[in-house]
């Protein structure tokens, strides 16, 4: 039971198991598994694959965010990093300059475990990791010299979804709070939209692991997420992103007490001109389907757009 741990969770990891860890970790880097895609390539030196990514962390930006969800953001915010690059090539991508165009800053690890040690400092309810997915072995052995110089808040996955099973083991009692992406249940529009033509099957099994890691979401007497999983669902024009059957899933497979954050804010952004019907934002009754879909399904628990 979690009430029997020491919160953070990964203050329970004993230093010979996080070692354990980052060993393995970095191993999937030599040729490359760290993701779905597995592109074989040695990015511990220097080699790039889809994610253009080698063995050097790469950062946007880092601050106090208040547009999350309630349970993350509290009175102080959460502790958001932004990390350059990803795994997916979404042609809509909102934060396309810094997934898709590369901008950022090179850090060492020390300056990643310092960046979190200030987030930290600055009150924020939690490390919030965006776009973590191709990282993941510099960020376990950052966290690890965090920890010795004091990190003590939780950890957050903010993840599109398009996770490995066994890389998001070695972050079982590590990570406190899954935020992933449900995006689509159809291959082809995911293969159209985001090159990933197995997104779906991809989703649900990592999914399904982060669930089985942390349980649905728990808060506390305050109404802070101690830990659990919060799955977000960007509705697209037309259905496209599969809302019916992704709630479908999540009650029947996930879990039906599950957090869900249907997002209402599509915009068309980076190259969604040039997909219509992506070329548009989604309209009032769209969003009242994905709404009806969520009911339907039994879900109750989550956060919706009322002014749409």
């Amino acid at each position: 039971m979690i009430s029997r741990l020491k919160y953070p969770r990964y203050l329970n990891i004993k230093e010979e198991e996080l070692d354990r860890r980052i060993e393995k970790a970095y191993k999937l880097l030599s040729s490359c598994e760290v993701c779905p895609r597995k592109c074989g390539v040695n990015r511990l030196e220097g080699e790039e694959g889809f994610c253009r990514s080698g063995e050097e962390v790469i950062v946007s930006s880092y601050n106090s965010h208040f547009g999350e969800e309630p349970p993350l953001v509290g009175n102080f915010g959460s502790g958001t990093i932004f990390f350059t690059n990803c795994n997916l090539k979404c042609v809509y991508c909102q934060n396309y300059p810094i997934s898709q165009l590369g901008n950022g800053n090179k850090v060492n690890l020390s300056e990643l475990a310092k960046i979190m040690l200030a987030l930290q400092k600055r009150k924020c309810h939690n490390i919030n990791l965006v776009t973590p997915t191709h990282f993941v072995p510099q960020i376990l052995r950052s966290l690890k010299s965090a920890i010795k110089m004091g990190l003590r808040i939780p950890i957050v996955y903010n993840t599109s979804g398009y996770d490995s099973v066994n890389t998001l083991k070695l972050l079982d009692g590590v990570v406190d709070i899954y935020l992933p992406d449900a995006r689509y249940t159809d291959n082809e529009i995911a293969r159209k939209y985001s090159a990933a033509p197995d997104y779906f099957e991809i989703m649900k099994k990592a999914l399904k692991e982060m669930h089985r890691q942390v349980g649905d979401l728990m808060t506390d007497k305050i109404g802070i997420a101690r830990s659990g999983l919060i799955i977000r669902h960007l509705v697209l024009p037309e259905g496209l992103s599969g809302t019916k059957k992704i709630m479908h899933f999540i009650t029947r497979e996930i879990s039906p007490h599950t957090y869900v954050s249907l997002m209402a804010q599509y915009f068309p952004a980076y190259q969604a001109g040039q997909f219509p019907p992506l070329s548009r934002r989604i309209n009032r009754e769209e969003y009242k389907e994905a709404l009806q879909a969520f009911k339907e399904e039994g879900l109750e628990n989550g956060w919706f757009q009322k002014d749409i």
